[in-house]
């Protein structure tokens, strides 16, 4: 059986005036490697992204001020909630890193594919 080398290809995107989730879909299509013809649901064919100006991306309805993201350390009283608006405040590439890592499939796959994931 012969070995195929996979070719990964480069992509740019332009996050300026770009609306967070459609711009996520986007990404994390490029990242699993839909676009291509050999795709595959069990193999890691995707390509390397990298997003610039994401300082620059739109969020719709009022979601800066609504969506909290939380994480819960396991002891009781653990739950630590932080809104939207404070999150891309510290770190827009946050934001949007979530949101992707959220549309990939929660298989043993998301760890190396949202590693391809870059900012400029």
């Amino acid at each position: 059986m012969t070995d195929k080398i996979q070719k990964r290809n480069k992509h740019e995107i332009d996050a300026d005036d770009r609306i967070l989730g459609r711009l996520a879909t986007e990404i994390a299509g490029l990242l699993r490697g839909k676009h291509k013809v050999d795709f595959d649901y069990h193999l890691d064919n995707g390509d390397f992204v990298v997003v610039a100006n994401v300082k620059k991306i739109k969020v719709s309805g009022n979601k800066l001020q609504q969506k909290l993201y939380r994480h819960h350390s396991g002891y009781p009283g653990g739950l630590k909630e932080m809104k939207m608006e404070k999150l891309f405040k510290k770190d827009p590439t946050e934001v949007l890193k979530r949101a992707v890592y959220n549309m990939l499939p929660k298989n043993k796959l998301r760890q190396h594919m949202i590693k391809r994931l870059t900012f400029k």
